[in-house]
């Protein structure tokens, strides 16, 4: 343990480094008030036990120095010692940071059970400040799990909806638009019929990673927005961009490779409907989902593993 004793007194600071060393902690001396905060700040001491009367700043400063340095995650006990035993002088040194006060001359058995005191509140707040730490750590892991499809591991229907409604307001803000893709994998209930259910979620989860990979900014979104279907939300992304990505998706998924008897086409495909509607008092996101539904519609009745754009959508 180390303490910063702070004292412009000569004999006074022996005398408390001593009383120190036998508590069996190690001294930090210092003998005025720009030494100290320099010594807080290259020591990083344990306790601090500060005169309130110093040749250059006072006491109550070098306080509120050193609660500046410290910050909010770490906290040092400061102890005032002053022959000024007064209710003001009390209230003026806790208001500048001190946490206890020591009457001098300081008695060797009171200032023992002072630092014991202060290392038992020390304990106390660290286990707090770590079981604070570990729920916080848990309650982002839940948050996070929360917004994840457990199957696939990508965005799950509850955090496409909270992403689309974050960005169709912002994009209403920026007088700005809003691409969406609707995704469905083709023939997939004969997939499952043919290869079984943990096949089709193997499937499921090799599509969601295809799509996933695709998503090249950090503001994109790949979601499964349920059962074999997908989507991907493309913030500030025009028609021809949307259009784009859509192919690149299709592609990446044809690229699998994965068979598929029972589907004419041979292998897994993607059929993809492609909106992109502006977000002004006009639209909802509601009507943005509905275009890219249609145009997912268009696309499997017009052979499927194809994109097709809403008619609604915008260039």
């Amino acid at each position: 343990m180390k303490i910063l004793i702070v004292e412009d007194s000569r004999s006074s600071l022996l005398l408390l480094s001593q009383y120190i060393e036998a508590f069996g902690a190690r001294a930090v001396p210092a003998a005025s008030g720009e030494a100290a905060v320099a010594a807080f700040a290259a020591e990083q001491p344990d306790l601090v036990l500060l005169d309130v009367v110093l040749p250059d700043i006072d006491g109550h400063e070098v306080a509120r120095r050193i609660r500046a340095i410290e910050g909010e995650e770490r906290w040092v006990p400061i102890i005032f010692l002053s022959s000024m035993a007064g209710d003001e002088d009390i209230e003026k040194g806790i208001a500048a940071g001190g946490d206890d006060y020591l009457i001098k001359p300081v008695s060797e058995i009171v200032l023992g059970a002072k630092i014991r005191a202060m290392q038992r509140i020390v304990r106390m707040r660290a286990a707090l400040v770590d079981l604070t730490r570990r729920l916080d750590a848990a309650n982002n892991e839940l948050k996070r799990l929360s917004a994840i499809d457990g199957l696939t591991g990508i965005a799950n229907r509850r955090q496409f909806d909270e992403r689309l409604d974050q960005e169709w307001r912002r994009a209403r803000r920026a007088g700005g638009s809003v691409a969406l893709l609707m995704c469905d994998i083709d023939y997939f209930k004969q997939y499952n019929d043919r290869y079984g259910h943990q096949a089709g979620d193997d499937c499921l989860r090799r599509v969601a990673a295809a799509i996933a990979q695709t998503m090249e900014r950090g503001a994109d979104l790949a979601a499964r927005y349920g059962g074999e279907e997908f989507s991907a939300i493309l913030p500030d992304t025009p028609l021809g961009g949307a259009l784009f990505v859509a192919e690149k998706i299709r592609h990446a998924v044809h690229q699998l490779n994965q068979p598929h008897a029972g589907s004419p086409l041979g292998r897994v495909t993607l059929s993809i409907g492609v909106a992109s509607l502006p977000a002004d008092a006009g639209q909802t996101c509601e009507a943005l989902i509905q275009a890219a539904d249609q145009a997912l519609y268009r696309a499997k009745h017009e052979g499927r593993d194809r994109v097709c754009r809403a008619e609604t959508a915008v260039a």
